[in-house]
């Protein structure tokens, strides 16, 4: 006898609350909640002695790539970089460590916003295993202590719905396809899609 699984791999999500998107009030609550996951401050002049910018843009460059290459929800990135942030504005870093932090921010952001979360081991494998699924663990959890374990930070993905909502575009545009947002030179645009 032979079993066919008929899995598939579509990801259900939960539809925009109307009324919450409406709602001036959780646009405010977002922006005030937003400023407690900043950090206050450039790292690099006070806090970090070994890590410069490029470096930082490195990392965040390579998590950019593990995270599209692993088709992970798109809330990961600014999350994990977010984590990375607040991470480097209170710990003085080694640059040797930088990648184990990126690989361990995008592993915390995985598990909060993906259904199958990226392994230890997977994330090992995209180091090109110069870290240890052990090493990832243990980091794992000096990370969490310095957070303190506040992981449900706002990024600005929790504001693009609220902002949709607030562009003088015609309801079916709203819901119907991608926008692209840019700014260059003190001049926006932006450009819709169709799916």
């Amino acid at each position: 006898m032979e079993l066919l699984c008929l899995e598939m791999d579509t990801i259900v999500r939960a539809r925009p609350d109307p009324n919450l998107l409406a709602d001036d009030r959780v646009l405010q609550s977002l922006l005030t909640i937003e400023e407690r996951f900043l950090p206050q401050y450039s790292y690099f002049k006070g806090v970090q002695k070994d890590i410069q910018p490029f470096m930082r843009r490195m990392v965040a460059t390579w998590m950019l790539e593990v995270c599209q290459e692993q088709k992970c929800e798109e809330e990961v990135f600014p999350l994990a970089m977010n984590y990375l942030d607040r991470f480097l504005a209170v710990v003085p870093t080694k640059k040797c460590n930088l990648q184990l932090l990126g690989a361990v921010c995008m592993f915390l952001a995985s598990k909060l916003k993906e259904t199958r979360p990226l392994t230890a081991e997977k994330l090992c494998i995209y180091t090109d295993n110069s870290i240890r699924p052990q090493e990832l663990l243990e980091w794992e959890l000096v990370v969490l202590g310095k957070l303190k374990w506040n992981l449900a930070a706002v990024t600005p993905n929790d504001f693009i719905e609220h902002i949709m909502r607030r562009l003088p575009l015609p309801d079916d545009k709203k819901a119907g396809g991608v926008y692209c947002f840019c700014a260059a030179n003190s001049k926006a645009c932006h450009v819709f899609i169709s799916p």
